[in-house]
């Protein structure tokens, strides 16, 4: 692919945690950057769902991509919930580069796992890009765009959850890096995502 894959530590540290543990299949896996690596009480805020999660912080969406046979087919999920991109754009990538390589992710699942259900959550336009919003709103209407016209897809737009009425960012929610997110977010964003997942379950 050109750019330099990192993070082996990371997937060790999981293979290491499924011998120990054998990891459910066919449940719902996250999978990403470290928005889902932080989110700490993901087990207990999608309960009684079967969740594993399975993000790394720092990755990159060609990561998520070189380590799919660690991370994501092993379990078999009868769901996914991706996040990734941000991080590539941090390192200045285009929205069309980030956006074909979550296409490419979207292919391989299809390709080994064609009842899978993926839904991908939105880049956030948090403070710290706020110079690049706009590789952020581009990002996300591509894949949205791929979302709709896909079988077993779906976006979400989870960036209504980081404004305040006026438009402004909620600067209550972040960190002081104005980029990774204080616990009242993980709250918040469970409760967008947990009754899709429950809707999505059942059937």
């Amino acid at each position: 692919m050109g750019q330099k894959i990192e993070y082996a530590d990371s997937i060790a540290a999981f293979a290491k945690t499924d011998r120990a543990t054998p990891p459910v299949t066919g449940g719902i896996l996250f999978v990403g950057s470290s928005i889902f690596r932080e989110w700490t009480r993901l087990g207990e805020q999608m309960a009684p769902l079967p969740v594993t999660n399975r993000a790394f912080g720092g990755a990159r969406t060609w990561e998520v991509l070189h380590y799919a046979d660690e991370i994501v087919f092993p379990y078999a999920p009868r769901i996914i919930v991706y996040y990734c991109g941000s991080n590539d754009i941090n390192a200045g990538e285009t929205a069309e580069a980030i956006a074909e390589r979550i296409r490419q992710f979207s292919t391989r699942v299809a390709e080994r796992l064609p009842d899978t259900k993926v839904y991908f959550v939105s880049s956030f336009r948090s403070p710290q890009k706020r110079d690049r919003w706009n590789v952020v709103d581009a990002t996300n209407r591509l894949v949205r765009d791929h979302a709709a016209q896909t079988k077993n897809r779906a976006f979400l737009d989870a960036n209504p959850l980081v404004f305040d009425k006026h438009g402004q960012p909620r600067i209550e929610l972040y960190r002081e890096d104005g980029l990774h997110y204080k616990d009242a977010f993980y709250e918040e964003l469970a409760t967008l995502i947990k009754p899709m997942l429950d809707e999505e379950w059942r059937h």
